[in-house]
């Protein structure tokens, strides 16, 4: 029954115990394992979310409940300013290439349902008139 885990979330369970607070934020239904090991594996473990509530308890964990949707885009831009450009540009590229693939296949789909139809011997313009 000894399964391996993967070597990030053997890494998150070290840093659970050296935050035991966390544990007390699943107890207490103000956050899911799921949900902090995400903060953890985007934020790192030297964020400031991460700081030592055990003294605060009662406070803290309302005011992390509540935390608006502005301060989370706020968190993910600070994110992406520390992104490399040329990184993130290489990704952009990769997920453009990769969407047209998608599209190119796509589109073989459709003409495929339409070659039948594009067979037959009338003209190919609409609009085309004959001369006498």
């Amino acid at each position: 029954m000894s399964k391996k885990l993967h070597p990030s979330v053997q890494k998150f369970k070290e840093f659970v115990k050296k935050n035991p607070h966390l544990i007390n934020e699943v107890k207490q239904g103000t956050s899911t394992w799921q949900e902090l090991y995400e903060e953890w594996y985007l934020l790192g473990e030297d964020d400031s979310r991460w700081g030592s509530s055990s003294s605060n308890d009662g406070g803290k964990k309302e005011e992390k409940s509540s935390e608006s949707d502005g301060e989370i885009v706020g968190l993910i831009w600070n994110r992406l300013k520390k992104m490399d450009p040329n990184q993130l540009q290489s990704h952009i590229s990769s997920l453009s290439e990769a969407i047209g693939a998608v599209q190119g296949i796509l589109s073989q789909f459709q003409g495929n349902k339409n070659a039948p139809k594009s067979g037959s011997s009338g003209p190919s313009n609409p609009f085309s008139f004959r001369k006498d």
